[in-house]
């Protein structure tokens, strides 16, 4: 009997452990404000639950902007925090689906890495340049190309630079000596430099009324660093999807395209975690605007895909979101889908590069963008709320 009472004790303070800690997670996670379209609580699924507080809403019930304070509970009984609930009107856009090639220049030149001159030294990871640093200028002249940079070192006859480095949003100033290299013939300073880069990726939205658009749903990054490229300048041109490598278990697969043009469909301005974002100059056919999703309306369950995975014009393509996170850390993984429709996974075998941004439907209204691949399931992936897009490109200048 004493045996068992102290298993009973033990499992009850486990579990009186475990709803702490979930308590204090969620409290942590969760956003503290939602909207919603119509009035009403949102839906928060699996173990929690919001209920209103009583008289607590700011406006009318029948009118936008209405304010309830809500409490989210666990299991609909344990308090975790309070929340806000807006009745909003929410956005519409006009979904993409259609493939754009993406042209970007960096803001100074990214350090791909570092490395030793002829066995004689490293001058820049001497100097504490790191992969992942952007070096904005070479003794007080602003950088625009590794081309100009390199000259600069060339040069320098062994003399110190003077270079202005960015890392993490601080910058700093360093010395870096040039080191010559016999088998080169020149001076070197032991860096590997980009200063560009260019792409497919699929257009996700376009504002009718302010132009602005929004695309990929992820950032365009260094593939050696995983840094965010500072964003310099860049255009979005017109593209037409000329093949396809399927995806398969272990081996992401790839849309291939051509630029059809140099003239510019639109001008980047922003570069950050949930995607790219600009104006538009122009757009090419008359698709109808429809609303967005908010990321509390989201459901599990089917929803279709817009992309294009052959010539230039998207087709709709049926998928079904297997998994939601309304979490303030998940800023681009809020969904899990899962391509449904044999005609893309005979096409491409499901996600594969170039689709990242193509707009996710469900019930008339766009909730999302498709953002990565699952490398072990090529059937399934990422995506990222609209809701969170649009949060990314307010106030872009």
């Amino acid at each position: 009997m004493n045996r068992f009472i102290k298993r009973l004790t033990g499992a009850a303070a486990a579990l009186c452990l475990a709803i702490f800690a979930a308590v204090g997670y969620y409290g942590e996670v969760l956003p503290d404000s939602y909207c919603v379209s119509e009035r009403g609580l949102p839906n928060m699924g699996g173990f929690l639950s919001m209920s209103a507080k009583s008289g607590a809403v700011e406006a009318s019930a029948d009118a936008f902007g209405a304010v309830e304070q809500a409490t989210i509970k666990l299991f609909g009984i344990i308090p975790i925090k309070d929340a806000e609930v807006t009745v909003a009107d929410a956005p519409v856009l006009i979904p993409g689906g259609s493939p754009v090639g993406i042209k970007l220049l960096t803001d100074g030149v990214v350090v791909v890495s570092t490395q030793e001159v002829a066995g004689l030294g490293a001058p820049a990871g001497d100097a504490g340049i790191k992969a992942g640093d952007c070096i904005l200028s070479a003794n007080g002249e602003l950088l625009s190309s590794s081309d100009r940079l390199a000259r600069i070192i060339m040069n320098s006859h062994g003399e110190p630079i003077t270079m202005t480095v960015r890392r993490d949003g601080k910058e700093f100033d360093t010395t870096v000596t040039p080191i010559f290299s016999e088998g080169e013939g020149t001076f070197k300073a032991g860096l590997w430099i980009k200063d560009s880069s260019a792409g497919v990726g699929t257009m996700t939205f376009i504002d009718p009324e302010s132009g602005t658009f929004g695309a990929l749903g992820h950032p365009i990054s260094d593939a050696d660093t995983q840094s965010i490229l500072p964003l310099g300048s860049g255009e979005i041109v017109d593209v037409t999807i000329t093949g396809c490598d399927k995806g398969s278990e272990g081996c992401p697969g790839e849309l291939f395209g051509t630029f059809l043009s140099g003239l510019a469909a639109g001008n980047i301005m922003k570069n950050c975690e949930q995607g790219i974002f600009g104006r538009i100059n122009y757009t090419n056919g008359c698709v109808s605007a429809m609303p967005i999703a908010f990321r509390t309306e989201v459901e599990t369950g089917p929803a279709t895909i817009l992309t294009t995975v052959s010539g230039s014009a998207p087709e709709e393509y049926s998928v079904s979101i297997e998994k939601l996170s309304l979490s303030d850390s998940a800023r681009t993984k809020n969904l899990v889908i899962k391509v449904t429709d044999p005609r893309l996974l005979s096409l491409t075998g499901g996600i594969v590069q170039g689709m990242s941004g193509s707009p996710i439907i469900q019930n008339g209204k766009i909730v999302g963008a498709v953002t990565h691949v699952f490398v072990s399931d090529p059937t399934m992936g990422y995506g990222i709320f609209i809701e969170n897009m649009l949060e990314a490109c307010e106030g872009m200048d």
